[in-house]
């Protein structure tokens, strides 16, 4: 199976938040974290799922001058991944960043919520 494109973008708007972004599908599937991305096991964080954005956003950075999301975006972390699985409640990935390496889960919780956290191999 081919690696995916994920990336983090540190994005500067109203509140300090981190968007997670997944390929699948030709598009970028998007949580909003409103901590820092977890880079060891034993830390879970909420992340909101948001609109799909274009594979063409994975290279962004800039400053968003007005409406939705104004604010400086910055490229946290960027890379490839592997999943391992996906189901309607819960992805298994693994991470090949700068900064983020390892097996990931996102978890369903309700409605956009999802927990977003580190685990064993």
């Amino acid at each position: 199976m081919k690696n995916k494109i994920f990336v983090i973008h540190e994005h500067h708007a109203t509140h300090l938040h981190w968007d997670l972004r997944l390929e699948f599908n030709n598009v970028l599937k998007s949580w909003a974290l409103p901590k820092k991305p977890p880079l060891r096991q034993g830390i879970k964080r909420l992340a909101i799922e948001v609109e799909d954005h274009p594979l063409s956003y994975a290279d962004f950075e800039g400053e968003i001058k007005e409406g939705y999301g104004k604010g400086k975006v910055l490229i946290w972390d960027k890379g490839f991944y592997e999943l391992e699985s996906k189901k309607k409640d819960k992805i298994v990935f693994v991470l090949n960043g700068r900064k983020l390496n390892g097996r990931y889960v996102l978890l369903k919780m309700k409605d956009k919520n999802w927990l977003f956290f580190k685990t064993k191999h």
